[in-house]
């Protein structure tokens, strides 16, 4: 079977849903010698991608996509298990990664979530609707060098540069990097309001992530 076959039963793998397929699929593809982050890149998140179009055109539900999140993190834990301790514990950086407040769009924030922990960082991912000063009070207890601001609607974007500007009024605007990223989101938008960085996917917030903080 070729990597790229390989990668897409793990992709159809998510698509079902079901968690024995997705384990299963990826045991079959560490059984070839493929390494976790492109099991997890060209497989797994690419099955998710697929699972979020799928549910933004109505043709898939919630609990689908729920039940294709938990199958995608199941995956990632049987790669991480497998994964050398010196490597799990040597982390790449801090980041603090959410939604927005009034914007409850959570797959593409938990695939970029996901992607950055098995790319070595250290996320908290706070979640969707997240209220903006919540942002950098994680980012302070946890010493975050990085936040992640996801909105998936052009109503919640402005929710971006206020957490910038909040930052500024704390004091704390040189001690964190700030990326944006969701459907309404350009890199126009981001330098606009001063964002560090714009990633327009999961692979890119990875790239982008690792050229600030490394």
């Amino acid at each position: 079977m070729s990597k790229e076959e390989m990668f897409k039963e793990l992709s159809d793998a998510i698509i079902s849903c079901k968690k024995d397929v997705v384990i299963a699929a990826v045991n079959k593809a560490k059984g070839q010698g493929i390494a976790p982050a492109e099991i997890i890149e060209k497989g797994l998140a690419a099955g998710m991608n697929a699972v979020g179009i799928m549910f933004e055109r109505g043709k898939l539900f919630l609990p689908h996509v729920m039940m294709a999140a938990g199958a995608m993190q199941e995956g990632v834990n049987v790669l991480e298990a497998d994964m050398p301790k010196e490597a799990a514990s040597k982390k790449l950086g801090i980041i603090v990664n959410g939604t927005v407040e009034g914007d409850v769009h959570d797959i593409g924030k938990s695939i970029v979530s996901t992607m950055l922990q098995s790319a070595g960082f250290e996320v908290h991912d706070i979640g969707r609707d997240v209220p903006l000063q919540n942002f950098i009070d994680k980012a302070k207890e946890t010493n975050a060098q990085m936040i992640g601001l996801s909105a998936l609607m052009t109503t919640t974007l402005a929710g971006q540069k206020d957490v910038i500007e909040m930052l500024k009024e704390q004091g704390m605007r040189d001690k964190v990097k700030v990326m944006v990223g969701g459907a309404p989101a350009t890199q126009n938008w981001a330098d606009k309001i001063g964002a560090d960085c714009y990633a327009e996917n999961a692979s890119e917030a990875v790239a982008k992530a690792k050229e600030l903080l490394l």
